[in-house]
């Protein structure tokens, strides 16, 4: 009994195998292993982008959100309807399917504030692990970020833009004797190259990502009145143009999620999908801590509702302990010219559940545009035997869109001012510039008691409280408890969370 192409419930039509001279046999993603994570790869040209468009398109019409990097500005045209290009329309005849033009819920980001709603986050919720990866610190220069974060802490001192972070270091450097009875040397060699990295950073537009108002990131989890889930595309073109930002910010997010999200187990769909494109940048040079955090969060976010898809050239750039995690496997064509091509070739040959009918080496350097070999997971969890297969057209356009397709997608939006304006309140450079007129000492940290345990206490409660549009009366209300509690030296719940990721919290 032949299958019934097109809008299958709970599933997402990947494509189609070939015949040979039966009928033809669908390929699906089970929604409900939607979050079981999965990769995309392949050579420049070979597809990758239509197949994100095409399962992002998918997981949308399935109510699940998606949250996307578009690095060439190609994926903007999912906010518009398809155009019918004569390759696609005569794909979907091949396959036996409708060519139906369809436009998605999208909402436009950009860290730069310019062809989105702006992305911000404050110093402290980065965290002093991801904020040295960011930096490319030595291990001693990560020591004495971690001071300065723990010297800002217990004195209450927010952390929230460049500007904080600056003046937290000339302050721990200018008081080293002070604070190197509690916390260790702090070499002002060390202290130098910090900031001389900062420098750097600002020059790459990390002036623009530390700062308020912090994105709240539930607005990725959104629907529109249809019941769709929005398209969340992230701009970047012209992050790219600094890969350390594009990875630290990327991760960031997905910390992010792993705290705020409850458990939730076994799903019908994911809550929330991510596409993470060009992903050897989030491993490449990674310190093994922080590769063994990334490997941590990918396992355990899939409880939370989640599903994490890389995409990049080759399965190698993915490493072996975060590969093995990737279920749901669509394989473009690779070139095999050098001898890491042919291991990738090799490699990605491995991975797959074998078909005895075909030679998955030689079949992935000789597939066509818009082929795929493609294995998704069956209903029991269970990788299905890889299928040499021609992937189905998306319904939207595959391209960019104009400035005015743009600038009309991001009016009608309902972030719309929720973002535009940075915020700038009281933080450790104002509160470091009147305690230097009042001739204060410096201080280097206070004990625990009473007030410290309910500091503790209402840490927790009001961590995240920043995130959500608060009314200045509560925002003065909150950030006086944070500073007292603070001061009284007790931050167990900000300790704890910061061990998943190097910082998740504010």
């Amino acid at each position: 009994m032949s299958e019934t192409p097109g809008a299958v419930p709970g599933k997402i039509l990947v494509g189609a195998s070939e015949k040979d001279g039966k009928p033809r046999s669908y390929r699906y993603l089970t929604l409900a292993l939607g979050n079981r994570h999965g990769l995309i790869a392949g050579a420049t040209g070979g597809g990758k982008t239509v197949s994100l468009q095409l399962l992002a398109e998918g997981f949308s019409n399935a109510g699940t959100s998606v949250f996307l990097a578009d690095v060439k500005g190609d994926l903007a045209g999912l906010s518009q309807p398809g155009d019918g290009k004569p390759p696609f329309v005569a794909r979907a005849k091949e396959i036996g399917i409708p060519y139906e033009p369809d436009r998605f819920p999208v909402a436009f980001w950009d860290v730069f504030g310019e062809e989105g709603h702006p992305v911000r986050a404050s110093i402290s919720a980065v965290g002093p692990l991801l904020l040295s990866r960011l930096l490319d610190l030595n291990d001693t220069q990560e020591g004495v970020l971690n001071v300065v974060f723990k010297a800002a802490d217990e004195q209450g001192m927010l952390l929230l833009d460049l500007k904080d972070l600056r003046a937290m270091l000339a302050h721990v450097a200018e008081n080293a004797a002070t604070y190197k009875a509690k916390y260790g040397n702090v070499a002002s060699a060390s202290v130098g190259a910090i900031q001389r990295q900062l420098l750097v950073l600002e020059s790459q537009g990390g002036d623009k990502f530390f700062g308020e108002p912090a994105l709240d990131i539930m607005d990725f989890l959104r629907v529109d009145r249809d019941g769709r889930g929005v398209i969340n595309i992230l701009a970047a073109d012209k992050l790219m143009r600094a890969p350390r930002l594009y990875a630290t910010f990327l991760l960031w997010m997905l910390s992010e999620l792993y705290e705020t999200l409850p458990e939730v187990g076994d799903l019908d769909k994911p809550k929330l999908v991510f596409f993470f494109d060009e992903a050897h940048l989030l491993f490449n040079d990674a310190p093994k801590a922080l590769l063994s955090a990334i490997e941590q969060v990918v396992r355990l976010i899939r409880s939370k509702g989640v599903g994490v898809y890389f995409i990049t050239q080759s399965p190698l750039d993915v490493p072996d302990t975060v590969l093995g995690q990737l279920g749901n496997r669509i394989q473009h064509v690779l070139r095999a010219f050098t001898p890491r091509d042919q291991k990738a070739v090799r490699a990605a040959a491995e991975t797959f559940r074998d078909n005895p009918k075909i030679d998955e080496a030689e079949v992935i350097m000789h597939l066509g545009v818009g082929e795929a070999l493609v294995s998704m997971l069956d209903a029991k969890g269970t990788p299905e035997v890889v299928e040499r297969t021609l992937i189905a057209p998306p319904s939207a356009r595959v391209g960019p869109i104009s400035p005015n397709e743009r600038q009309a997608v991001m009016a009608a939006s309902s972030f719309a001012g929720k973002y535009d304006s940075m915020v700038d309140r009281e933080s450790a450079f104002e509160m470091l510039q009147a305690r230097a007129e009042k001739g204060e000492p410096a201080s280097a940290g206070a004990g625990g008691g009473l007030l410290g345990t309910l500091g503790g206490i209402l840490g927790g409660i009001f961590g995240k409280g920043d995130r959500k549009r608060m009314s200045p009366a509560e925002l003065a209300a909150r950030a006086a408890i944070q500073s007292a509690a603070r001061s009284a030296g007790t931050q167990i719940a900000r300790q704890i969370l910061r061990g998943v990721l190097g910082g998740m919290s504010k």
